[in-house]
């Protein structure tokens, strides 16, 4: 577009807004007018198809913050004024050419090519890459050529948390190396190695800025190990309790104590399961799995060791170790 047109033409009323239009009230209006003029939604209509060409080309311009200072500078200069698009008058002269006067003054030609305004030979148009959506994303009859934008690639990062903010859930900071804080949410039941999305925080894009994607690890507990959703603890229990049956506490995630019934008769190392009390996320709730250890004491009163004597006397028949051999046959 030659830039006599610029003093020519009023954008901003060719687009229905004010001349300070935000640049969200002007892509707003060019929509609306785009899709009320496009060729293919007015077939052999003259009139609608120069619209639509007005309507591309001012927003070609104005949708450009560098261009549209230039617009708006050039038609303040030039306003009422005429131009010849060239000259052989001395420079600066009365002959000298619009775009001679004012490509020097922006330091470039303010001739060139404007992006996304013109017609194609097959009747359709370059619409900017942000309006791909605007009839359907394809356009009509194919007359539109240019990709959908994309959003900015994602980043990664990871970070390492208690075993209880794994948990109950927690937040954290991650500092960007401008100094800004990312602010993650981490959810109650995270596993360790899990990723979580926060938007928005990775490269900026066309469509948008992309995702960040954060790696959780987790420190281990000294007590509770996870499996799953399920919590495994191994408890201690006395001979009488594993022989003559017994109830006793378990400690859980949630700091508080459960009971738990240990049957006549339960061997060392028998798993035992108390529904429900394990890692609680949104899908469900895990178990806690109490495996039972019997335990031996390693002193014994004078008393004791006379009542240990005295079972081994009673249970001298049993051979807990019958069949061994059997099994170990090769």
């Amino acid at each position: 577009m030659a830039s006599q047109d610029w003093v020519d033409k009023d954008f901003y009323k060719i687009l229905g807004v004010p001349k300070d239009a935000s640049e969200a009230d002007i892509k707003k209006s060019y929509r609306k007018l785009a899709r009320k003029y496009h060729p293919d939604q007015n077939q052999d209509d003259p009139s609608a198809e120069k619209m639509f060409k007005d309507v591309s080309e001012a927003y070609s311009v104005l949708s450009d913050p560098e261009e549209r200072q230039q617009y708006d500078a050039i038609r303040a200069m030039g306003s009422g004024a005429r131009f010849t698009a060239g000259g052989g008058g001395p420079a600066g002269g009365a002959g000298a050419g619009f775009e001679d006067i004012f490509g020097g003054l922006f330091n470039q030609s303010a001739g060139r090519s404007r992006r996304g305004s013109s017609f194609n030979a097959g009747g359709g148009s370059n619409i900017p890459p942000e309006f791909a959506d605007l009839f359907g994303g394809g356009g009509f009859g194919g007359g539109f050529t240019s990709a959908p934008p994309q959003k900015g690639a994602d980043r990664t990062a990871s970070t390492t948390i208690s075993f209880a903010g794994s948990i109950n859930g927690t937040v954290i900071g991650l500092r960007e190396p401008s100094g800004e804080v990312v602010e993650v949410r981490v959810p109650a039941g995270v596993k360790d190695g899990q990723k979580i999305r926060v938007r928005g925080k990775g490269m900026p894009g066309a469509a948008g800025n992309g995702d960040l994607m954060v790696t959780v690890h987790v420190t281990p507990h000294d007590f509770f190990v996870r499996d799953g959703n399920n919590i495994r603890i191994h408890v201690p229990i006395t001979f009488p309790e594993a022989a003559l049956g017994a109830t006793i506490e378990v400690p859980t995630l949630t700091a508080d104590r459960v009971k738990l019934k240990v049957p006549a008769g339960t061997p060392s190392g028998r798993t035992l399961r108390v529904k429900g009390r394990g890692v609680h996320t949104s899908k469900g709730n895990g178990d806690l799995l109490v495996t039972v250890d019997v335990a031996v004491p390693s002193h014994l009163s004078k008393d004791a060791k006379a009542a240990v004597e005295a079972f081994a006397e009673a249970t001298k028949g049993e051979d807990p170790r019958a069949g061994l051999a059997a099994k170990a046959r090769l």
